[in-house]
C-alpha cells in the first residue's frame, strides 16, 4: 500500500484518470496470487511459497504466468482464482495497487 508521502498530485496523469479496461496497466498480474481451495488452476501455473501457500507462479519478469502480455489479458480468465475474481478494477485497492507502481517506476526527477 502507498505511504503517508505519496501525493496524489506527483503522479502520472494517468494515476489520476478513473482506471478502464483500454488505459489498463494490469498492475495486478504482479501482485502474489495465494490460491483458495475451490481454485482449479493447472499445477503448471502454480508454484509454493516456502512458507507453504500454493500461488499462481510468475515469470522472469514479474507477470502472473496466466498474463497474456500480448493482449494484456488473463489467459484462463474463466477459471481464474477467487482472489482475482474479487478483485475491482478501479476499485481503492486497484487504486492503491496502481499508485505504488507508480511511485516505484517514476523517473528521478
Amino acid at each position: 500500500m502507498p505511504g503517508p508521502f505519496h501525493r496524489h498530485a506527483d503522479l502520472p496523469q494517468t494515476h489520476k484518470a478513473p482506471v478502464h479496461c483500454s488505459a489498463c496497466e494490469a498492475v495486478c498480474c504482479r501482485l502474489k496470487v495465494v490460491l483458495e481451495p475451490g481454485d482449479t488452476i493447472p499445477s503448471h501455473l502454480t508454484t509454493y511459497l516456502p512458507e507453504g501457500p500454493r500461488v499462481m507462479a510468475h515469470d522472469e519478469a514479474g507477470w502472473c504466468v496466466a498474463m497474456d502480455r500480448t493482449h494484456m489479458n488473463c489467459g484462463i480468465y474463466e477459471n481464474r482464482p477467487a482472489v482475482c475474481r474479487r478483485f475491482v478494477m478501479g476499485g481503492p485497492y486497484c487504486k492503491a495497487v496502481r499508485i505504488e507502481h507508480a511511485s516505484r517506476t517514476a523517473k528521478p526527477f
